[in-house]
């Protein structure tokens, strides 16, 4: 019996192990050496199989062949996801924009919530905003020597040498620690320079999560460079900054890779509850700049009565309630702050829970004011 190559079964089928393979090194990019090993065994049994026909039993033999070696790089593959080297070291598939709904329910005892990238991302970090040079520096070093584990900056900064010095000086392994970044609408034009730019001020192999600050000319083109740098493991997240409803409307349709996460202005005067509601749904994490008014307006959240009469109750201070009712809305917090007991009072905020009726009380002090970044 005679088996022509062009026969559907067998191109069919060494085309799905190609894609079970390829869809393997894509969700864990690092493995290059397995991933050689794969296309040499596959270049192999095409180069046979490549004959104007060939018999039945030899055809059976290369598709075997072929078969148990991806059984054996499927068990190698499993084994190395295993690997305890990292805290954030998990098997994170790429995020099709049109993927299912990631369940984005924070874990209150890890202190950390699942990105649809799959990777863990803490719920609370420290915002860099306004911090330069050593003051910069130190404020990561005691951040992350106070639990923190979670830092956010950004080119516009200018300050990723300082938050990279930072977490070096902080003697706290980089795998434990999440690395947040923006790029700026000056560098949409040539976002992979600036992906490149970014690792290199940081001083880091990888960035966890590399956000568009703004919506802005090039922003899609600027989106895909980070989707290439996912798949080269430079990036193991991506997501958008300063995006609403509408903006994600427009984008979604044009990207492959799900937004893993949206930074956006909320506290309690400008909640956003349509927009949060919106995210959550299509499995997208929220995270709050600005979580405690922002500058020239946290003094009067902070003597808000309501607030503090809830901050007496619970006896913790009214950034630690603040900060506590974006938990329990689902929303990651960033506030900043360069005084060593300010950053180590807003980590304490996993003794305690808010009341429903505390909740609702907070809720209802939304006044859809914007106070935005200046």
């Amino acid at each position: 019996m005679i088996i022509n190559f062009n026969n559907n079964n067998s191109v069919s089928f060494i085309s799905h192990i190609q894609k079970l393979i390829n869809f393997n090194f894509r969700i864990m990019p690092e493995k290059n050496t397995i991933m050689q090993i794969s296309d040499n065994i596959l270049e192999h049994a095409f180069k046979k199989i490549k004959s104007i026909s060939i018999k039945a039993a030899v055809f059976n033999k290369i598709i075997n062949t072929v078969f148990n070696s991806f059984c054996i790089l499927s068990l190698l593959i499993s084994f190395s996801a295993c690997s305890p080297s990292s805290t954030n070291n998990v098997e994170p598939p790429a995020s099709p924009a049109k993927s299912a709904v990631s369940d984005v329910s924070f874990n209150f005892d890890t202190k950390t919530v699942k990105l649809n990238s799959g990777y863990e991302m803490p719920v609370i970090g420290l915002g860099t905003y306004s911090l330069k040079d050593d003051i910069c520096v130190n404020s990561v070093s005691a951040a992350l020597k106070n639990g923190y584990r979670l830092i956010d900056t950004a080119y516009i900064y200018h300050n990723e040498e300082s938050v990279g010095k930072g977490i070096r000086e902080s003697g706290v392994p980089r795998e434990e620690i999440f690395i947040t970044t923006k790029l700026y609408m000056n560098q949409y034009a040539d976002a992979e320079n600036a992906i490149n730019e970014a690792l290199k001020k940081l001083d880091v192999d990888y960035i966890d999560l590399i956000l568009l600050h703004h919506p802005g000319a090039h922003d899609i083109e600027a989106y895909k460079a980070m989707e290439k740098a996912v798949s080269e493991g430079k990036i193991r997240s991506i997501g958008l900054s300063n995006y609403y409803i509408d903006e994600l409307e427009d984008f979604l349709p044009q990207i492959t890779i799900m937004p893993a996460l949206i930074q956006n202005e909320i506290h309690p005067y400008y909640q956003e509850n349509e927009v949060i509601k919106y995210m959550l749904e299509k499995g997208i994490v929220m995270e709050a700049w600005y979580p405690l008014g922002g500058r020239g307006h946290t003094a009067e959240l902070f003597n808000n009565e309501t607030i503090a009469e809830i901050a007496k109750v619970h006896n913790k201070s009214s950034a630690q309630i603040i900060l506590r009712w974006h938990l329990q809305k689902g929303v990651v917090a960033i506030p900043g702050s360069s005084n060593p007991e300010h950053i180590k009072e807003n980590m304490n905020i996993f003794d305690f829970e808010l009341t429903a009726e505390d909740m609702k009380k907070i809720n209802s002090l939304d006044r859809n004011e914007k106070h935005d970044w200046y």
